[in-house]
């Protein structure tokens, strides 16, 4: 055989497929089909870029107008002479850290301080304390509970101006419920100004936000104890951990996630109550439950004083980051070393 022929032999034997006699693919192609041109991948790229922002941009647009804004504006109010006279001339001179000084170094400031401190703390104890007390018992499954943890919910639903109106009518020093049930069992004498007495005013707006908050605290650690397998508490009962012991070597640290969160979330929620208080007392009486929240309150819409409103409730939400940046950090930090 010639070596033209034997050429010839090898190029058909190339352009034939394997068994079906089909043309081989194309080098650089899987099925012999074109290969997708750049220009066209980059095409198709840059629309699914343009669909995912799309998607996300009503919320981004969301945030900016309603979070975004009024944040920017109440500094910037802060900074200015802003007052009633400013929506009619139109006048907001900038005063640098007039406000802040006026507000801080204000009488009622500390008051309204110490307030915050003792609502907020009074406030997460009682709500987390009952509230897991609550989830370890609603844990353990008897008739009719799932009907009374939907029950327990209610005050969670109710508008916090209900809640306000229905507790001040039954903390009513002369005809309120409490204090009628309290004379007929004998335990006071005499009705006791729970709201009108700056002795208990404060003790009594904690104790209603304790009532309050408590359906959050459970919602949230009856959910966590529910992701608690329990393989776990079997284990831990051929060890001997039952009771007291396995609450604190399993509960505890399986729960810790979920307290985080409760706590972090109900202390940014309780240091801004404001409708709850302005509700039952107004702030009053002689300032016994003002804080810092009523407080800017009544700078802004009572004495019209914009400025230092701005002023001082933005020294309330420095408070809420910092301890928000102080607990997370302390948490991973005890996270970690345990």
């Amino acid at each position: 055989m010639t070596s033209t022929s034997t050429a010839s032999s090898a190029d058909g034997l190339a352009s034939v497929g394997p068994r079906d006699g089909r043309p081989a693919p194309r080098a650089g192609t899987a099925d012999g089909a074109p290969a997708a041109r750049p220009g066209r991948r980059r095409r198709r790229g840059g629309e699914g870029l343009l669909v995912r922002y799309a998607f996300i941009a009503p919320a981004v647009l969301y945030l900016l107008l309603f979070y975004g804004y009024p944040i920017v504006k109440n500094v910037v109010m802060s900074f200015q002479a802003y007052d009633f006279s400013t929506f009619f001339n139109g006048s907001a001179p900038f005063v640098g850290l007039d406000n802040y000084a006026t507000a801080l170094s204000n009488p009622i400031f500390l008051k309204a301080l110490a307030n915050t401190g003792l609502f907020t703390v009074g406030s997460i104890i009682g709500q987390f304390v009952i509230g897991l007390g609550l989830s370890l018992y609603f844990r353990k499954h008897f008739p009719l509970s799932g009907v009374l943890r939907s029950l327990l919910l209610l005050p969670w639903l109710l508008p916090m101006i209900v809640s306000a109106a229905v507790w001040r009518w039954i903390l009513e020093q002369d005809s309120g419920v409490l204090n009628r049930f309290l004379e007929s069992i004998g335990l006071i004498s005499e009705p006791i100004g729970w709201l009108t007495s700056s002795d208990t005013a404060l003790v009594a707006v904690i104790m209603v936000n304790i009532w309050l908050g408590i359906p959050f605290n459970v919602a949230l650690l009856y959910s966590g104890l529910q992701a608690i397998p329990e393989e776990l508490y079997e284990a831990g009962q051929l060890d001997g951990a039952t009771g007291w012991k396995a609450f604190r070597h399993i509960t505890l640290p399986l729960l810790r996630p979920v307290v985080s969160v409760v706590l972090l979330l109900g202390v940014i929620y309780t240091i801004k109550v404001l409708d709850l208080i302005i509700g039952l007392t107004g702030g009053g009486p002689a300032n016994a439950t003002q804080t810092l929240a009523t407080r800017s309150y009544e700078l802004s819409f009572l004495e019209f004083d914009f400025g230092q409103g701005a002023a001082l409730s933005n020294v309330l939400i420095l408070i809420a980051l910092l301890f928000s940046v102080v607990y997370l950090r302390a948490n991973a930090r005890a996270a970690k070393n345990g």
